[in-house]
């Protein structure tokens, strides 16, 4: 069994730990493309408990280092994604699955899923048919190749695409979200729910510090803009080995 489906026994515990509620107009985009403060996040949201007692989300954001960003040479292909690490059947797709489900699927030969329910926090739209949902890279493939994964080995780049370790890593959301987003940074896309936005900066910056990215200038000045009605938010991450 992963990490991840572990882990997800204690999700809701540390995530009320981590966030604190906020509210904040939320920027859209739509470009297809293949917890907040009193309150708990949805099931299935990125968490975790605070490092030490956890930074401000300002303050950590102010600690993602600060580069510009190079796409030359970037292929999805370049981190291969939805592997089995432990060999128990289930690739990352369904691990993430099975790990977020507010009710639990049936899981079939090869990890097939059936049934069950989800909550896409992006959107807050209640899912019931896994089909419907993609994993979203919380920090997308292309953002960390921008960001220092171009200098990565192409192992730790397939540690990244299925990282099951942390919580905020990879979440379950509607395929619609997901494709909107696309590999946009929040700069350009920030989740359609009102109610999504401090849990998304605090994800999207407790993935760049676990992962030791960098943000442009740009971006490092627009997530400082948009938390500020985050003001009680705090990031708590793990550096990844």
């Amino acid at each position: 069994m992963s990490l991840r489906r572990l882990g997800s026994l204690s999700a809701a515990l540390l995530t009320t730990a981590t966030l604190t509620a906020c509210s904040a107009e939320p920027v859209e985009a739509d470009d297809p493309k293949p917890s907040p403060t009193g309150t708990t996040a949805p099931s299935g949201a990125p968490g975790g408990a605070p490092n030490e007692g956890g930074l401000s989300l300002a303050d950590a954001i102010r600690k993602i280092p600060v580069a510009e960003e190079k796409r030359t040479g970037y292929e999805r292909d370049s981190f291969k994604h939805w592997v089995d690490e432990d060999d128990d059947g289930c690739p990352t797709r369904q691990e993430v699955l099975l790990a977020e489900a507010v009710t639990a699927p049936e899981q079939g030969a090869r990890c097939t899923l059936s049934g069950g329910s989800w909550t896409s926090y992006y959107d807050e739209v209640e899912v019931n048919d896994a089909k419907k949902l993609d994993i979203d890279h919380m920090v997308p493939l292309a953002e960390a190749w921008d960001s220092g994964a171009h200098d990565w080995t192409p192992e730790r780049r397939e540690a990244y695409a299925n990282d099951l370790t942390a919580e905020r890593s990879l979440v379950a959301v509607t395929a619609k979200t997901n494709r909107s987003k696309a590999d946009k940074d929040p700069t350009q896309w920030m989740p359609p729910a009102q109610s999504a936005t401090c849990t998304y900066l605090v994800d999207w910056t407790a993935t760049k510090l676990r992962w030791n990215l960098s943000a442009d200038a740009t971006e490092q000045a627009a997530l400082l803009d948009l938390a500020e009605p985050c003001a009680d938010s705090t990031v708590g991450y793990e550096p990844s080995s």
